[in-house]
């Protein structure tokens, strides 16, 4: 069935644009290594969520990535201190800088933790008209101390939808961490070592072929109408 325009009567037609491979593909590759902030959610001295990020920053590096490991350690809470605070200004420039995410976090009664939550509160969805996080890509983990779980991971998933961002398919949910990983905070070989190797190997697929392209995955006909009237709007209360 063809639908022209005429059969849309509610559609603002200079704002409508159907996509197109070429739209898609239209920018060019960017050449610099992929750009990854890894986050844990626990402030242990021993944190297999750290554990975990250590283990899934050295498996991006060797995959050719760019890596960033956010410490929370001295992140206040949401709000308690205004955003000049020098940890929120060094997590927000990470999630600026970076072209990809990872969120590991631990499961604290049947929930993530607070420590994973207050860094990603910390991220606003805009900055200045710029949205820090919308269309850029995202891994999500947790670890367990008990059977494995995956009430964190599915609710990273729900923040990352919020956030604008293009969560994954694959995830990692290690049960009993502690048996995991051996005396020098090395994870040991097994399914769930391979599983974290999946997730890293897609993150890193799904962010080369987004990155460059996410302007325009992101971009959405309603924003578009929306600032058109906006822009209306200014206009004609200068011409008053």
């Amino acid at each position: 069935m063809t639908v022209s325009l005429e059969d849309l009567p509610n559609i603002d037609r200079e704002q409508f644009s159907p996509p197109s491979t070429e739209k898609v593909f239209a920018e060019q590759r960017s050449s610099h290594s992929p750009r990854i902030l890894l986050l844990y959610g626990s402030l242990r001295e021993r944190s297999f969520s750290r554990l975990a990020v250590e283990e899934a920053a050295r498996l991006l590096e060797a995959m050719g990535a760019e890596t960033r490991v956010f410490n929370p350690r001295g992140l206040p809470l949401a709000d308690a201190e205004d955003a000049s605070h020098p940890k929120v200004r060094e997590l927000r420039e990470l999630a600026e800088w970076s072209e990809g995410m990872v969120w590991c976090s631990p499961e604290r009664h049947g929930a993530m933790t607070g420590i994973m939550k207050t860094q990603i509160d910390w991220i606003p969805l805009s900055i200045g008209g710029m949205r820090p996080t919308q269309g850029k890509t995202l891994a999500v983990m947790q670890v367990c101390g008990g059977s494995q779980s995956f009430n964190a991971v599915n609710q990273l998933r729900v923040l990352g939808r919020w956030m604008r961002m293009v969560t994954i398919p694959n995830q990692s949910s290690v049960p009993k961490a502690f048996m995991e990983f051996d005396d020098n905070d090395r994870m040991k070989p097994s399914p769930f070592y391979n599983r974290i190797v999946d997730v890293m190997e897609e993150l890193v697929k799904f962010t080369l072929l987004i990155r460059g392209r996410s302007d325009y995955l992101t971009d959405r006909y309603s924003e578009r109408v929306e600032s058109a009237e906006a822009v209306s709007k200014r206009v004609n209360q200068r011409s008053i």
